[in-house]
């Protein structure tokens, strides 16, 4: 490839990158230099030359994804960001690391315009970019043509030595290979420090090999060496039957005679005498940052031919609309992530008063649900027969083949969880992935940051209690509902039988501003019998009635998914002992949590005893029974026993519940 900008010009450009983040680092007293000014030289020759943008249109649908998975280093991409066009000020920078600044310590998606992707917990952004390109494969198997590709783009990240330590990386690495995606392009700054001082003290392992044994191409080049870097992203780019790795060996802190090559420069600023000492070194005689009026040309021009290249996509697109309507049709579809405004009433017209394991309700809702909404793709960590997950006769992505929509993530919940979130964050698709609820440990950085950076991604959790029975406590979750609530935007979903699950799904496909988490039964639960004034849009509030006495209730008991038919089994016995109760279902704490307190309140009484059944731990239920209620649930492990001998054992038959019940209204003295 003939290289858009010299040597010299993109050296003078990567220093302006390299003061401009010493400077910022130092303003705020915090952050980390070392990688913005060793990864510099890279990271501009893949901007100056290669990567594919439009600041103007900064969620172009086909343009080059860049992630910076080290999001450490986060002044390198805010100073690119900034001298390449987008909605990035120089006054933005000087505010690094401050309150409400648009430059917060790791970059975070959704808060300044061509950051892809939250970054900051090591080994995600790598993921992520699988994911991208995943999807990136997928939307282009639909709509290119031989006339004309929307989608021909590259996914480029530059990745660290804490990102290839963390497990993820392997993870998603493994995948990649084997799926051979050629459209990644990752840049290794291979520095050999972290925090503690030189990789060596940990790691001793042959990367190159380890990627290799994977089934990437991987070159390795000196990150400083502007003509060999440009060789190798053009090589990588040209390489299209396997995922890229360049190994840059490169000097952190490079530059600064005190501090190159040190763990000291990692995550501290280098102070001022340091400064000065490095500007002197690389002749930058600049004050702090003040960018060159030759930078700031160098980079405009770019962006003017990056503009003109973005300008033929929108004309080939209008073309290609008009060609093929049909397509059109479905890109803006997908690209919109439409779903039905009456997608309900299909999925209750399926599901509405049926019983069952909630797993395979929910894998009938799920075909439903793929036959209206071309959108959604998705699949297991290994156990779809399990989760009832597959999408039948749609086929599964392949090595070179990805018309399908089944997704085999292999045994890799932890990347399977960040793979769907660089999904979800590239657009076109609603992802969702399906394990054991007891394995939702292994996903879960993955789903708190599916929350924090606001993404429509479905979890399918099943087996969800002690019910699994046979297999014991390390398959039997206990605390793992309980974790999951308290992830702030984490939209949790248990429901009690065909009717709920299909507005469970409802909800999941509807709320397109944060993760739902489906917690699904392995055993089968009977179709719950609800009272007279029951509409189906009551589920989606997060908690209804299902049986209210004819008179004012002595007690309110509420429930979620398989204990919902104790509740109300439970109920029945104690009208025995002259005790009324009103039971509540509530399949989504968090979405009645979200409910007026007029409407809580007129279920729940302030001035009535509250019971709580869940076959878990309670703290989840402690707002809506208070610190007076009753929880019955589980703060131990399991046991390996048929289901029905630990249900005897763990207290939850219907006469042992009403037994707790009557003696809790005893001891209260209402009774």
């Amino acid at each position: 490839m003939q290289v858009v900008i010299p040597s010299d010009k993109a050296r003078l450009c990567a220093d302006a990158i390299r003061f401009l983040s010493i400077d910022a680092v130092e303003k705020a007293n915090s952050g980390h230099p070392g990688l913005p000014m060793g990864g510099a030289d890279a990271a501009f020759a893949l901007w100056g030359n290669f990567l594919r943008f439009n600041p103007d249109d900064p969620r172009w649908p086909n343009r080059d994804r860049f992630i910076l998975s080290a999001g450490h280093g986060s002044m390198l991409l805010y100073s690119l960001l900034h001298l390449f066009g987008f909605d990035l000020t120089l006054e933005e920078l000087r505010n690094f690391r401050q309150m409400g600044s648009r430059t917060p310590g790791h970059p975070e998606f959704g808060h300044t315009a061509g950051v892809e992707v939250t970054t900051g917990p090591l080994g995600q952004g790598f993921a992520n970019g699988v994911g991208m390109a995943i999807a990136a494969k997928m939307a282009a198997e639909r709509f290119n043509t031989s006339v004309f590709k929307p989608v021909d783009h590259h996914v480029y990240a530059l990745v660290g030595d804490g990102d290839l330590q963390e497990g993820i990386s392997y993870e998603a690495a493994a995948l990649a290979g084997h799926l051979k995606l050629g459209n990644i392009v990752y840049i290794y700054d291979d520095n050999g420090i972290t925090i503690e001082g030189k990789t060596g003290l940990a790691w001793s392992e042959d990367v190159a090999m380890r990627f290799e044994a994977a089934g990437w191409h991987v070159q390795k080049i000196d990150g400083h060496n502007y003509a060999g870097i440009v060789s190798a992203i053009a090589a990588a780019r040209d390489e299209s039957s396997k995922p890229s790795i360049i190994m840059a060996r490169t000097h952190i802190a490079f530059g600064s005679p005190g501090k190159q090559d040190s763990s000291g420069a990692h995550g501290s600023p280098l102070g001022g005498d340091e400064i000065a000492a490095t500007r002197r070194n690389l002749g930058w005689s600049y004050p702090p940052f003040v960018v060159p009026d030759e930078v700031r040309d160098i980079c405009a021009e770019r962006v003017e031919t990056l503009k003109r290249g973005h300008a033929a996509w929108v004309r080939g697109m209008q073309v290609w609309h008009a060609a093929n309507p049909e397509m059109a049709k479905l890109w803006d579809r997908m690209w919109n992530r439409n779903v039905p405004a009456g997608i309900e009433n299909e999925l209750l017209e399926l599901l509405a008063g049926k019983d069952g394991a909630t797993r395979s309700l929910s894998g009938a809702a799920l075909q439903k649900v793929a036959e209206i909404v071309p959108a959604l793709v998705g699949g297991s960590a290994d156990l779809a027969p399990s989760n009832n997950s597959e999408i039948k006769g749609a086929g599964s992505i392949m090595p070179g083949a990805f018309s399908g929509r089944n997704i085999h993530f292999g045994i890799r919940e932890h990347a399977m969880g960040a793979i769907m979130n660089g999904i979800a964050l590239y657009g076109c698709f609603i992802p969702y992935g399906a394990t054991f609820l007891v394995f939702a440990d292994y996903c879960r950085p993955a789903v708190r940051l599916s929350a924090l950076m606001k993404q429509q991604a479905i979890y399918l959790f099943t087996h969800d209690s002690f019910y699994v029975g046979e297999d014991g406590p390390t398959h039997q979750p206990v605390e793992h509902l309980a974790s999951l609530r308290i992830i702030p935007g984490l939209q949790v979903i248990r429901p009690a039988d065909g009717t709920e699950t299909a507005m469970a799904w409802s909800m999941a496909l509807k709320t397109a501003d944060r993760p739902t988490a489906l917690i699904l039964t392995r055993q089968k639960l009977p179709a719950i019998s609800r009272d007279g004034h029951f509409s189906p849009d009551d589920i989606a509030r997060g908690g209804y009635p299902v049986l209210s006495p004819d008179s004012d209730p002595d007690i309110v008991i509420m429930a979620s998914g398989s204990e919902v038919h104790l509740a109300l089994e439970s109920a029945e016995a104690l009208l025995s002992e002259g005790i009324r109760g009103r039971v509540i279902s509530v399949p989504c704490i968090e979405r009645f949590m979200e409910q007026p307190l007029s409407y809580r309140e007129s279920l729940i009484p302030p001035n009535l005893p509250k019971v709580a059944i869940e076959a878990g731990r309670g703290e989840s239920w402690h707002r809506l029974v208070g610190c007076d209620g009753l929880f019955i649930g589980i703060d131990h492990f399991g046991a390996s026993a048929p289901a029905e001998k630990l249900a005897e054992e763990f207290g939850f038959t219907a006469s042992q519940v009403a037994v707790k019940i009557a003696d809790f209204m005893k001891k209260i003295q209402i009774f």
